[in-house]
């Protein structure tokens, strides 16, 4: 079993940043791919970006390619999601997960998951 728990959301403007982290415990996080993925109220949860657990495949979606990098440090068995230039419509509860290999962009793909940190983004 694999624990996640999201930090580092909150209240911000249109334009500013954020970062989320993802810190992940219990049964080994080694070899495991990371995504990100966002809710909103009466939508489906959205796939955002995912890592491999080398790093050198990251996926994202086309509304956050260019603004927001997922980045992860095993050392610390740890996720991120640097967010820049964040817009309204980004305001959503941002979830990590963790899947064994493989990086997909399908959320019922994924094994475990955090609980969730709310991003709100003020126009």
């Amino acid at each position: 079993q694999v624990q996640l728990v999201e930090s580092g959301g909150g209240l911000v403007q249109a334009g500013d940043s954020l970062r989320l982290s993802c810190a992940a415990s219990g049964r080994t996080f080694r070899g495991a791919t990371m995504g990100w993925f966002r809710q909103t109220p009466g939508k489906e949860r959205e796939f955002v970006a995912a890592i491999s657990w080398t790093g050198v495949i990251r996926n994202y979606a086309d509304s956050v390619k260019g603004r927001f990098t997922i980045s992860r440090d095993n050392a610390k068995n740890t996720g991120y999601l640097q967010m820049n230039s964040l817009k309204p419509e980004d305001t959503a509860v941002y979830y990590c997960a963790a899947r064994g290999l493989g990086v997909v962009l399908t959320a019922t793909e994924y094994d475990y998951w955090g609980q969730g940190t709310q991003v709100t983004v003020s126009s």
